[in-house]
């Protein structure tokens, strides 16, 4: 048997390059040829007659591959285009010559045939998901190819997965809706294997044993003679599929590879462990490396658990999109840039929004540890059809990217897209929801689910809610209510005008609140820079306030056309957010004051001369206790202190600061501070002015906007 001896070279480009091989994790990275650049691109275009009349002619370009036909980026812009044809000629290395070449796409949308010299090698219908052919009969001796991709993407996407790509006629969610993104747009490239191979690699971890465990298929036409070596990369474990040990009929090879003093996955620590995979056979020799982290997510007692360390999710949306390039990144270093933006804004996870995301950002967060919710592409409507779609979708991101230990929850549905906003309505919508939690079950029970993310749960690991509301009182008022009454109904604006009450739980209440912990999984708010700095600030820290609900995701990492409402704009520069520091929202420790905020910039509205209470609490989600000071400053000068320790993911008990304001000022800061061997590590503040300036109405200091709920210190200490 062949020793697995070799060092890993895994992307060594990944700095900065254009693309670098575009499996990480399921490397043949040693011998492959990338097709990706510039690809002949020809599409029938309709020219005007002086009748009025069309005439299809078509028309040839060129495009840059991988790039979605409507983007900048590919080399024109071709925004309602419904079908068109890629070409390009490649040569096969010489030193190939024995083996079987493959031609492997990493997403085309949405429908592909594939003809190499002319002749159909295959199909393929999905948007998302990877595909690849065997192409050596099609080549024939001389190596050379002239490669054809015909693409069919339907303006229409209501009735196949297509996310946040508009549609035509419109989803009934168009205004969260962005460019369309058809064709190539995930990298082409041809690699060689025998013709006895290894198709996948699935790798469990055992933290609790330190033990991967490992299944390999083989394919070909000598799978019974076939032998299977696998191990660690750097270790000296081996595991020898022999005659005492063969490869099952099916070509299921099954091993356990144990971990001499093992090191665990986590996001401060992302250890990852290389699995090399040998399959040996009178065809030739095929090898795989794959990787792995030691990692348990787990939801109990209505809290989150990360490898039995409970853990408290600061989570933020990311769609994937870029300006001029669409649903595909710029280049490798644009993934990494976003991975690194959300991390330096305090996050810990990364909720990829109704897009399977390229396989090589799943490495990059495995790499840095950053946690991440993934889910598919959603549906614009309702049909058995396109649910059958859906769950095919579903089912091929779940088998790509099993092995990425970043990944802890499957998110299914979205707010009942492609469900027609309107699941309790129907039977057969509540079993789609109830068999898309299954199927996740089925295919990974060592990760969380969720049925459909938002509200009108049926069955689901995690109760996460969506609330948007920029009235402070009302948001309190709301959020505390679906925290603390999973039956309660809550306004779903589809349109300015028009509310459409929506519950949180479509099953079984009692379930819910004695199982699945509780998450937001959207919030925010805000127009602008200042209010929506504002509403981060206190939306996240009330949110911190309600010990019940274990996370957020923050809505949304950067801007994307028409959205505007990104920490960062479209590329990725910073934005002003009014001079907050995100460090102090987005962290372990938080300070949130008890208190019911005016408008953006003004917190409350405090006469002169008199003493002011502020109440407040302290919510610590770190894994250690901390014993420290609350120090609060009126202007930049200190004016009172007061020792506190907190222990491990807790909110400590109401306290009351209190502060004399000046008898006569017009507008003042009072700043919030806890303190650990003079190291800040908690801060927030509340603005103060003596009146409501005179650019909002009404004048009285009195007023209060609407709200359902009276008193404006908020004492959640009943969740």
């Amino acid at each position: 048997m062949q020793r697995c001896t070799k060092e890993r070279v895994l992307v060594p480009e990944l700095q900065g390059a254009n693309h670098g091989y575009p499996r990480p994790d399921f490397d043949r990275s040693a011998r492959w040829v990338s097709l990706d650049g510039i690809w002949g691109f020809s599409f029938e275009a309709a020219d005007a007659a002086e009748t009025g009349q069309t005439s299809a002619t078509v028309r040839h370009e060129t495009i840059h591959v991988p790039g979605p036909w409507q983007t900048m980026a590919s080399g024109g812009r071709h925004d309602w285009l419904e079908a068109a044809r890629y070409q390009r000629a490649f040569t096969v290395p010489q030193e190939w010559a024995d083996q079987r070449i493959i031609l492997k796409f990493g997403a085309v949308f949405y429908a592909a045939e594939v003809l190499v010299n002319g002749q159909v090698v295959g199909s393929h219908e999905g948007g998302y998901s990877p595909f690849e052919f065997d192409i050596s009969d099609a080549l024939g001796a001389s190596r050379e190819g002239t490669l054809e991709v015909r693409v069919s993407a339907p303006n229409d996407r209501r009735d196949i997965p297509h996310g946040k790509q508009r549609s035509s006629p419109r989803d009934d969610y168009d205004g969260c809706c962005f460019t369309p993104c058809s064709g190539i747009w995930q990298s082409v490239w041809i690699e060689p294997r025998p013709e006895t191979f290894i198709d996948s690699v699935r790798l469990t971890p055992r933290p609790q044993s330190g033990e991967i465990d490992v299944r390999v298929t083989v394919k070909g036409p000598l799978v019974g003679q076939a032998a299977v070596v696998c191990g660690l990369l750097g270790e000296d474990h081996r595991i020898t599929c022999d005659a005492e040990t063969p490869i099952s009929p099916a070509g299921l090879f099954r091993a356990t590879l144990a971990i001499d003093n093992p090191i665990l996955w986590t996001p401060a620590n992302p250890q990852l462990y290389d699995v090399t995979i040998i399959c040996q056979s009178a065809d030739g020799t095929d090898e795989v490396i794959s990787y792995t982290g030691l990692r348990r997510i787990e939801a109990r007692d209505r809290r989150l658990y990360l490898n039995g360390q409970e853990l408290y999710l600061r989570g933020v949306l990311d769609q994937g999109y870029w300006p001029v390039t669409g649903l595909t990144p710029p280049d490798v270093t644009a993934l990494e840039t976003d991975i690194t933006k959300a991390r330096q804004a305090g996050f810990n996870l990364v909720r990829k929004h109704l897009k399977p995301e390229d396989p090589r950002w799943l490495y990059l967060a495995d790499r840095a540890g950053m946690l991440v919710w993934a889910e598919p592409a959603s549906l614009g409507r309702y049909s058995t059809q396109g649910t059958q779609r859906f769950q095919r979708d579903l089912a091929d991101l779940i088998e790509r990217d099993f092995n990425h230990p970043s990944i802890v929850i499957w998110g299914a549905y979205n707010e009942e897209w492609g469900l027609d906003w309107d699941l309790e309505a129907d039977a057969a919508r509540v079993a789609a929801a109830r068999d898309a939690y299954g199927l996740i079950k089925q295919l990974d029970p060592t990760r969380l689910a969720v049925d459909n993310s938002g509200w009108s749960h049926v069955e689901t690991d995690i109760v996460d809610w969506h609330y948007y509301n920029e009235e402070p009182d009302a948001f309190h008022f709301a959020a505390r209510g679906l925290v603390t009454d999973l039956e309660a109904e809550f306004d779903v604006w589809h349109s300015p005008d028009y509310p459409v009450p929506k519950r949180l739980w479509a099953g079984s209440a009692a379930k819910a609140r004695t199982g699945p912990p509780l998450i937001n999984s959207e919030y925010g708010g805000g127009a602008n820079s200042l209010d929506r700095a504002w509403h981060l600030r206190w939306q996240t820290q009330f949110l911190r306030s309600l010990p019940a609900n274990r996370g957020y995701v923050y809505t949304e990492l950067y801007d994307i056309e028409h959205e505007t409402v990104g920490i960062y704009d479209a590329d990725r520069r910073a934005k002003d957010m009014a001079g907050l520091d995100l460090r102090f929202v987005h962290c372990d420790t938080v300070i949130a004051p008890m208190i019911e905020p005016r408008i953006p910039g003004l917190d409350l509205i405090a006469p002169g001369g008199q003493t002011l209470p502020i109440p407040l609490r302290i919510s610590h989600e770190g894994t250690d206790p901390v014993d420290g000071m609350l120090v609060w400053h009126l202007s930049g000068s200190q004016v009172g202190a007061l020792p506190m320790k907190l222990a491990p993911h807790s909110l400590s008990p109401l306290e009351i600061i209190h502060l004399t304001l000046p008898a006569a000022y017009h507008s003042a800061r009072i700043g919030i501070e806890f303190v650990v061997d003079d190291q800040v590590i908690a801060r927030t503040f509340v603005d103060l002015a003596e009146a409501m300036p005179d650019s909002h109405l009404p004048q009285d200091s009195g007023w209060r906007p609407p709200r359902p709920a009276t008193g404006w210190i908020r004492d959640n200490n009943a969740n």
